[in-house]
């Protein structure tokens, strides 16, 4: 049953922060925050099992007969994801009730990133790929919601659409290798996929539903050719770009194929698909931030190329270098989540992102100094 809250407690606090504005922004808040530390606290109470290899298991039966029922699971790589997807999210919800100003609704924002944060923790700790799918895709549409929560500006609404619009196309990629990998393994549970890896990678169609599973992921995560929507993402409030786009939402693709490395990776076809999109994307987009004034798109760019060497280090393969992958997750998620913060302050009380121009009041503030 602790497995089943961990999941649902983001959506009911989801509910009691929209429900709670009329109390103030303190007490929508405070009802984020609780739920999303309530969340966490059950989730690290199974720390022990897992550290002892166990894997814990919740199954509920919904569809049977479509296979689709309402299994999760908890093993180190879930245990890992959904400690940083809730961790930071406590942090994002405290540094958003100081952020946002008396114009913006909380009790929208803090429904908003808590659907985000619930479908985010359903995709890690699902163990039925067709919950994942639904999970999946309520992450898109929760951060549609985020993306263009500042809906009076232009470019808010354009990075909504345009992320919603690749995203979304990715999913349905995304649905059909899901479908095609569970025909191949008999099953639509993860456990029973992930214990099949030999079938999987000798079945004819294992081409195809690796193509279409990358696809989403690729998607998802803003590799190339499809890395142009992340930096326009950016036009979100702060906390959305620190939340969505150093610590969760591009995390999902990434997530998604260090989740089945173990049934899709060591064939020719994974390495250079994976690993020339991860250079690619790595290379890319550390150039074009090198030509960024704007604070955000510089970290949108470079937020897009330590995924790309991520992906990068998951096509090669060999388990040393899985390894270094998810180390590199925490550190991404850690130090870019800190930057974004960093730069919305500095937004907040200069006025300005650009670096040009902070460099002038730097000076113009320097002179004053002397003058006095």
């Amino acid at each position: 049953m602790s497995l089943l809250l961990i999941v649902l407690l983001p959506f009911i606090g989801a509910i009691f922060a929209a429900l709670s504005i009329r109390a103030g922004r303190n007490a929508c808040s405070i009802a984020a925050l609780a739920t999303t530390l309530t969340s966490l606290t059950l989730l690290l109470t199974h720390a022990p099992a897992v550290f002892r290899g166990e894997v814990v298991t919740a199954r509920y039966e919904w569809l049977p007969s479509l296979g689709l029922n309402v299994n999760f699971f908890i093993d180190g790589l879930g245990l890992f994801f959904a400690g940083l997807i809730l961790g930071i999210g406590a942090l994002i919800i405290i540094y958003a009730r100081a952020y946002l100003s008396k114009d913006d609704p909380m009790g929208r924002f803090m429904a908003y990133l808590l659907l985000f944060q619930g479908a985010m923790v359903g995709i890690v700790l699902s163990d039925n790929i067709l919950l994942l799918l639904v999970f999946w895709e309520l992450t898109s549409l929760s951060s549609f919601l985020l993306i263009g929560y500042w809906n009076h500006l232009p470019e808010g609404r354009q990075g909504a659409r345009m992320a919603l619009a690749v995203t979304g196309a990715g999913g349905l990629s995304l649905i059909a290798g899901m479908l095609i990998l569970g025909n191949i393994a008999g099953s639509y549970d993860l456990t029973v996929i992930l214990q099949n890896g030999d079938v999987i990678r000798q079945s004819p169609l294992y081409l195809p539903a690796l193509l279409l599973i990358l696809g989403g992921c690729f998607t998802k995560s803003a590799q190339f050719p499809f890395h142009f929507w992340l930096p326009h993402a950016m036009a979100a409030p702060t906390p959305v770009s620190a939340y969505l786009h150093s610590a969760t939402m591009v995390k999902a693709g990434i997530f998604l194929m260090a989740r089945l490395w173990p049934v899709l990776s060591g064939t020719e076809e994974w390495f250079y698909l994976v690993t020339t999109a991860g250079l690619a994307t790595m290379v890319i987009a550390a150039w074009i931030a090198l030509f960024k004034d704007d604070l955000k798109g510089l970290l949108a760019f470079s937020t897009v190329s330590h995924l790309g060497l991520i992906t990068m280090l998951l096509g090669f393969g060999t388990p040393m270098a899985a390894v270094v992958a998810v180390f590199h997750i925490l550190n991404h998620a850690t130090f870019k989540a800190a930057l974004f913060m960093t730069a919305g302050i500095v937004d907040h009380e200069a006025g300005t992102r650009d670096i040009k121009r902070l460099g002038g009041l730097l000076s113009s503030t320097t002179s004053t100094s002397g003058r006095c």
